[in-house]
């Protein structure tokens, strides 16, 4: 009986752990390849390479409310269904401009990583441990 229930509890370990590993997470950004979002055009050098010249809109906002165009960088084919994809991004009623892949990934990103991510004083003191520098604790800090 007792090799019965080693075997069991065996089993069922090998059946569990395909549930246990497919929880795993990843976190993407703005700024890194693979984001899908919301991104803010501000001074990056080079203009936008459209989808489409013109703002897609699905549910228009009342009249004399006027909201600026969003920019998205969304997966493929997002944009052709976006009336089936634009609650995702909380866009339905916004004027959205959609760029294309590689400039988002030739131009946005390294933009984006110049501005916001190192060599901007984000890890100035990185390698240096937590001491920042200092000689060590303690009364024999020569």
């Amino acid at each position: 009986m007792k090799r019965f229930l080693f075997l069991c509890s065996i089993a069922m370990a090998v059946i569990a752990t395909p549930v246990f590993a497919a929880d795993v997470g990843v976190s993407v950004t703005v700024g890194q390849p693979g984001f899908y979002g919301h991104i803010d055009i501000g001074n990056v050098p080079r203009p936008p390479q459209l989808i489409f010249p013109e703002p897609v809109i699905i549910h228009p906002v009342a009249v004399g409310v006027v909201l600026q165009p969003i920019y998205l960088h969304v997966p493929p084919g997002h944009e052709k269904h976006w009336g089936k994809h634009c609650q995702e991004y909380n866009a339905c009623g916004q004027r959205v401009y959609f760029v294309h892949e590689s400039w988002y990934n030739d131009e946005y990103v390294p933009h984006y990583q110049r501005e916001h991510g190192r060599g901007k004083g984000h890890d100035k003191d990185r390698g240096k441990g937590h001491d920042k520098g200092e000689k060590g604790h303690g009364k024999d800090k020569d």
